[in-house]
């Protein structure tokens, strides 16, 4: 371990609680959905089964390569990173060089030595004009309503100016636990909690400022701040592309099945050059009871019995058994105009319903829209989205329209190793890379459906069973999707799948049990985004680096960190993939963090630590500004394991833990991690 790092005991690969998070973690973010089997109940082939198969397409895979510049050298051809592998190949742009922070249990936030931390805003910090101050033992819905949500995720920021800029948080999910004081279910809890709960959920936009030209923000707290604003479960939301107005959206409340208030459980997500947010709405099935004893509702995992938050008793349509059709208004794409304090946020039907992480965009050769989102499910699948239209620069109004007409499609990997040489414990094939090719199968568009017995609406609403009857891959939890903006390569984290046994190993997923993670690098054919064919790497296999089992692109793993459970994702100027984790104490045992690795060049795989999260904290975001000063960070929820009279974590102020966000930035002005 590089900086002598200390030595930790090597943990077995096998299954854990939610795959590394803590119980609590388990219970109040996806509703146990580790404890329950994998609702992908599809007979989909793993790699292993279909191999003979493969075998005899191989030849004609590797002739369609031809036309693509690949041929019989396979995926060096079509990936650069594999051509600059050599030893006195030069890197294509600086690397980070920051000291690494070591692995600790520390109740703080530890960034690199030269670089400082400031928290920007904190759970109940006012956001509205004329919201109360937050009054922890006094919280009610209506003042939640006005000030920043719990839970921060995924965070996006718009510069104004040089020295002014808009913050966009998710909120994910409420911790009640260690929010009220006595709480022990949602059944017995005071009303006005689930109230505050359900109001602090949603997302906010925040007015930022710059501290004397520095990397360094900080929230503006007075004045009008025209542009600060929340997303609450109240939010009026407008459904659009071709399932709104569908039978399967209609109900009591609203009967044409175009208006839907609030989001539920937003995870990642990502910011659109027309200037919006796209946020995912991930594990929404726990907020409801009741749910009919169906095939479609348990693909999504919604609970048939009445437990868990309880909403319903404070609002009737989170109860299935009254309102089914309100299940089918969450699952989707949001976008959000910061810019636009009135304008009404949007569900897109046409990127599909299911547990989003978030989606990411990218501008096709032709000028249209690609939008990659991954499945945060055990065994679900990679999507990506392909508008019809093209982007328009500043033509707002226009681009507005993007999201509604495309194509959707699902993804299919094959490997190119023999079945005998992927045998679940992680040992590279004969040819030295977790590699293959892969197909991006159509789903729908907006016109027609390409899935037998499915309309379009159909496909839109229960999109994991419309995948589920093409093939699509079986993946371990794809989360964040992030196309590199200086390659247009595709990075996936696949954040781990305790559930996948040995003989279910596959190439794109090569071990199983996979307790501590990967992450897969697509290379779309000719580097277009609207391409139906790819190649893919696995350049990241993770884990401890004594560990036989992990895979570091290649690269000395005495020379590198220790990662665990890959999860968001962010790229810098220089093209270095930043990844932060949500499992490392169950796994590693020690705190959660950001790490960086040049995917590029001589030091690909060269993983580096640059901050490490409080006790029991996620590291949500992260995000690098656009001039590499300043990196956004979100710690969600500190001292899940606590409760109100026993905490874990009291980060950041004493007394009991606030989720918030904070950025980092390096004190003598340089860009952050070089």
């Amino acid at each position: 371990m590089p900086e002598s790092a200390p030595r930790r005991r090597l943990l077995p690969l096998i299954g854990g609680v939610g795959g590394g998070r803590s119980a609590k973690t388990c219970l109040y973010r996806c509703g146990n959905a580790c404890f329950h089997p994998a609702p992908n109940k599809s007979d989909n082939p793993y790699f292993g089964d279909i191999f003979q198969g493969v075998l005899s397409r191989r030849t004609a895979l590797k002739g369609a390569l031809v036309g693509t510049g690949a041929g019989s050298l396979g995926l060096a051809a079509l990936s650069p990173a594999a051509a600059d592998r050599g030893p006195n190949r030069p890197h294509p742009s600086p690397r980070p060089t920051f000291k690494n922070v070591l692995p600790n249990n520390r109740d703080e936030i530890t960034v690199p030595e030269g670089y400082d931390h400031h928290v920007i805003v904190r759970w109940g910090d006012p956001v509205l004009p004329g919201a109360p101050e937050f009054d922890f033992e006094n919280q009610t819905g209506e003042a939640q309503a006005q000030q920043f949500g719990y839970n921060c995720d995924y965070v996006g920021f718009f510069t104004l100016d040089g020295d002014h800029g808009l913050l966009w948080v998710n909120h994910e999910y409420t911790n009640e636990e260690i929010m009220f004081a006595g709480y022990t279910d949602g059944e017995t809890a005071d009303p006005e909690w689930i109230k505050v709960a359900m109001a602090a959920h949603g997302g906010s936009v925040v007015e930022l400022e710059r501290v004397d030209g520095t990397g360094q923000w900080k929230l503006i707290t007075e004045g009008e701040r025209p542009f600060n604003r929340r997303i609450t479960n109240e939010t009026p939301f407008r459904v659009t592309g071709p399932a709104a107005g569908h039978e399967l959206l209609r109900t009591d409340a609203d009967p044409e099945g175009v208006n839907v208030l609030g989001m539920l459980n937003n995870c990642a997500g990502g910011m659109t050059p027309w200037g919006t947010v796209l946020s995912g709405e991930e594990n929404f099935n726990q907020y409801f009871v009741g749910a009919p004893d169906t095939e479609s509702y348990a693909r999504y995992g919604f609970p048939t019995d009445y437990s868990g938050r309880r909403w319903d008793r404070v609002d009737e349509r989170f109860d299935l058994a009254k309102h089914p059709n309100e299940a089918h208004r969450f699952g989707y794409i949001v976008e959000i105009d910061p810019h636009d304090p009135d304008s009404t946020p949007v569900k897109r039907t046409m990127l599909g319903r299911f547990k989003h992480e978030g989606a990411n965009v990218n501008i096709t050769e032709d000028g249209r829209v690609a939008a990659y989102m991954g499945d945060d499910e055990r065994f679900d699948y990679l999507y990506k989205f392909v508008s019809d239209k093209k982007y328009v620069e500043g033509s707002h109004k226009h681009n507005m329209t993007l999201l509604d007409s495309g194509t959707l499609y699902v993804a299919r990997l094959e490997g190119n190793s023999p079945a005998e040489e992927i045998d679940g414990t992680g040992t590279l094939p004969s040819d030295g890379e977790f590699d293959g090719t892969g197909e991006w199968i159509a789903l729908c568009t907006d016109a027609e459906s390409h899935v037998d017995g499915f309309s379009v609406a159909e496909v839109l609403v229960h999109t994991r069973l419309a995948a589920d009857a093409v093939g699509a891959t079986k993946m371990d939890r794809p989360e964040d999707v992030e196309p590199s903006p200086v390659t247009g390569k595709v990075y996936c984290a696949l954040t781990n799948n305790d559930a996948r046994e040995p003989g279910q190993a596959d190439e794109p997923n090569p071990r199983g049990p996979n307790k501590f993670g990967h992450v897969l690098e697509i290379i779309e054919d000719g580097a277009d985004s609207a391409a139906t064919t790819f190649g893919w790497i696995v350049p990241l296999v993770c884990g401890e680096p004594e560990d036989d089992s992990t895979y570091y692109a290649g690269f000395d793993k005495s020379k590198v960190m220790a990662i665990s459970a890959p999860d968001n994702l962010a790229f810098d100027k220089q093209g270095n993939l930043w990844i932060s984790t949500d499992g490392q104490p169950g796994t590693l045992q020690t705190n959660d963090a950001l790490h960086v690795m040049p995917v590029e060049g001589r030091f690909r795989g060269e993983l580096r630590t640059f901050a490490t999260v409080p006790v029991e904290a996620e590291a949500c975001g992260p995000l690098i500004s656009e001039d590499q000063k300043t990196v956004f960070l979100a710690p969600q929820h500190p001292g899940e394991n606590g409760t109100v009279e026993e905490p874990t974590s009291v980060w950041p102020d004493g007394g009991f833990p606030r989720p918030s966000v904070v950025c980092a930035w390096h004190k003598g002005g340089r860009d952050v991690g070089n």
